[in-house]
Order: C-alpha cells, then sequence, then structure tokens
C-alpha cells in the first residue's frame, strides 16, 4: 500500500489513479498522520462492502492475519475463507518448504 500526501494529492494524482486502476490501495496522510484510504472500486467492493474488500485486499497483502482480517469483516473465520475463495484469494500460502516439511510430519 503506497502513502500520498496532501501535497501528493496535487501533484501525483495520475499515480493514484493508476494505483487504484490496478487494484491498489493507497493511504492518504496530512503532516505524517493517515486521514484516508483510497480503495478501488471493483465487483468485489460491490459484492461485500467496503470492510470486506479492504479486509481481503489487507490480508492478500500479507499485512492483516486471517483472523484479524475477518474481524474487520465481522465474518466469522470460516465464512471469511469462503469470501477469499469466492475471490481466488488462497486462505493458506505455503511455500515448498513448508509444504514438504508438513509432508514429512505427516508421514511419520
Amino acid at each position: 500500500m503506497e502513502t500520498f500526501s496532501i501535497r501528493d494529492l496535487r501533484e501525483r494524482t495520475g499515480e493514484l489513479v493508476r494505483n487504484a486502476e490496478a487494484g491498489h490501495l493507497s493511504l492518504v496522510a496530512k503532516h505524517g498522520h493517515p486521514l484516508f484510504v483510497a480503495v478501488p472500486l471493483d465487483e468485489h467492493l460491490l459484492e461485500g462492502g467496503v470492510a470486506v474488500a479492504l479486509a481481503c485486499h489487507l490480508f492478500s497483502e500479507r499485512v492483516v492475519s486471517l483472523a484479524k482480517a475477518a474481524r474487520l469483516a465481522g465474518l466469522s473465520n470460516e465464512a471469511f475463507i469462503e469470501r477469499l475463495g469466492a475471490i481466488g484469494i488462497p486462505a493458506v500460502d505455503y511455500d515448498a518448504s513448508e509444504i514438504d516439511g508438513e509432508i514429512d510430519l505427516l508421514s511419520n
């Protein structure tokens, strides 16, 4: 998530718009304090609302944990996992070495 200052809004509006078109959230701050979040308008936002769309995005960017994202969305963990699956975001993201370790543990 990129941060823009109030001055940046005047000087870098095009960049803020391009970020939104690419599906990225942007934080706008005034004197170093967060003021608001620019959230791209897409089908996920329209279907689930701002809280769910924001939670899904923050989770997919690894800013918050699954449990925190579910709380932000106002959903149970199970319902949030289902929502992630419906929009194609994996709820679990292991790298290959972690998967091999889990398989080894289960094989013993």
